[in-house]
């Protein structure tokens, strides 16, 4: 969903949209919690009670991995990528495994 398609989404669904809202934790930033947010509408109608506790986990195993660099089983990374499919995320940061940056290293 594009930014002019949230806002539709939310005039459309004001009731859903104040619901999603109250999933907002108190230490995420605005950019966290956008993207967050849009992953939470993308996927609410496949999640409703009494299966939204699964939605919100789901929801930040994909924002740990996306802003935190946490690593999941691969299936579980799979299953959050496929629904976050069309979530942008600007200036998202990039991490390098252990592995990557000691195999650099001896290339010197």
């Amino acid at each position: 969903m594009a930014e002019l398609d949230i806002q539709e989404f939310i005039e459309q669904n004001r009731h859903l949209a104040e619901q999603v809202e109250t999933y907002r934790g108190i230490s995420e930033s605005e950019k966290h919690w956008k993207a967050r947010r849009e992953f939470l509408f993308r996927n609410i109608n496949d999640y409703e009670d009494p299966h939204v506790d699964q939605l919100l986990a789901l929801s930040m195993v994909w924002a740990n991995n996306v802003f935190l660099g946490c690593r999941y089983h691969p299936d579980l990374l799979e299953k959050v990528q496929e629904m976050a499919e069309g979530v942008v995320v600007v200036d998202a940061p990039v991490f390098k495994t252990r592995e990557e940056i000691m195999k650099k290293q001896q290339g010197r």
